[in-house]
């Protein structure tokens, strides 16, 4: 009797450790032997003890921040960027037989692709281009991660850090393009002023009273300014022989 009690606990320890639950999202690579017999789950998992050894793989969607990479523009423009990806795991027996660590290769296959990528752009299409950016980074990605049963969903590059001295040219620019368009705009309004003026001319010249009328309108504005004490004002002569007319002089 003494020696069953260690036979009795043995036994439960085995069948414990050969029954296994894998949660919704989870896959288990199943090895027998060292070779590969079938992926599992969910729910619950029996294995052959001491033959069978199971492997779980998370298939929900990942998300792996890059780390900043140094990058070289085309125009050898220095600067460091980031990014975000986005992948799943689609086929849980590549992911475990075709490459050491699903997880760390991607990582570094993302690095190293946005590098590359980014030292093809000059500096201006890398601030204006980030969705052509993004897109070609998945294309990328997602074609040389097939063979490891990877599916790369999306990659958004996060920040790009620009040296001091490019974000202070850069800072210049945009105050003169500012002014710039600040003096075409004043330019366009002066335009439109001399052009109202003409016509206003043109418009007074064919009609003598028009002129009175605007004459005798800028002296009421005048005689409203409590600013002015004395003013000395200049008679037109049409307005004298009008005068002159309604008097009979």
């Amino acid at each position: 009797m003494p020696f069953l009690f260690p036979v009795i606990f043995f036994v439960v320890v085995v069948l414990i450790s050969s029954i296994k639950i894998l949660a919704e999202w989870e896959r288990g690579v199943v090895l027998r032997f060292g070779r590969f017999v079938g992926v599992r789950g969910p729910g619950l998992i029996l294995l052959i003890p001491f033959v069978e050894k199971i492997i779980k793989v998370d298939t929900r969607t990942i998300t792996m921040d890059i780390q900043p990479q140094d990058v070289i523009t085309l125009d050898n423009v220095s600067m460091k960027v980031n990014a975000v990806i986005y992948f799943r795991v689609m086929d849980p027996e590549a992911a475990i037989t075709r490459v050491e660590d699903y997880y760390f290769a991607t990582s570094q296959l993302a690095q190293t692709t946005l590098r590359s990528v980014l030292g093809q752009y000059e500096m201006d299409d890398l601030l204006s281009s980030r969705d052509k950016i993004n897109h070609t980074l998945q294309e990328i990605l997602d074609k040389q991660t097939e063979p490891w049963g990877i599916k790369v969903s999306s990659v958004e590059v996060k920040h790009i850090d620009l040296p001091q001295e490019m974000q202070r040219a850069m800072a210049r620019q945009a105050e003169a393009e500012r002014e710039r368009r600040a003096k075409v705009i004043s330019a366009e309004g002066e335009l439109q002023r001399s052009e109202k003026l003409a016509e206003a001319s043109k418009m007074l010249s064919t009609s003598p009273a028009s002129i009175q009328l605007a004459y005798l309108q800028t002296l009421t504005e005048m005689s409203t300014n409590g600013t002015m004490q004395t003013m000395i004002i200049p008679m037109p002569m049409d307005l004298l022989k009008s005068f002159s007319k309604v008097t009979g002089a």
